[in-house]
């Protein structure tokens, strides 16, 4: 008969209808679930570890985009916006000709924007973890009854 191991994530050939060591006393086994609970605990931890590393890559490229979106949106409304209002004003005053230029320039920026901040509310928490630990709850429940 082959033990358990859950530390080290191998189950080996294991008949769950037979116990897993007969021959332990119940100090031994409630010793042996603590310890097992424990290394559960840390292989839970290491999970939500990566799941929230992988999330943190997620939020810098939306933030990432919304920032660029920003500054393009920036550049193109200071040199573009200067040109095109330049040859707006041959044919209307000056001020209008400014302000024309800059609605348009504050529209495409707002597009940019919304759209970063729409990759940026797709970052979600570490859903196989919480699911996970859900389970190994609901598993230790049924071990101590």
């Amino acid at each position: 008969m082959t033990n358990i191991d859950l530390r080290n994530g191998s189950p080996g050939s294991h008949d769950a209808t037979e116990p897993i060591d007969a021959d332990k006393t119940l100090g031994e086994l409630i010793s042996q679930l603590g310890s097992d609970l424990g290394g559960l605990v840390s292989t839970q931890v290491e999970l939500a570890k990566v799941e929230i590393k992988e999330e943190v890559v997620r939020a810098g490229r939306g933030a990432g985009l919304a920032g660029g979106g920003a500054f393009a949106a920036y550049m193109a409304a200071l040199f573009v916006s200067l040109a095109l209002a330049w040859a707006l004003s041959e044919a209307m005053p000056t001020g209008w000709a400014f302000l024309i230029v800059g609605v348009i320039y504050a529209a495409v920026a707002a597009v940019l924007l919304t759209m970063g901040r729409d990759r940026l509310r797709e970052v979600r928490g570490p859903v196989v973890t919480t699911e996970t630990v859900k389970e190994d709850v609901q598993w230790a429940r049924q071990q101590m009854s």
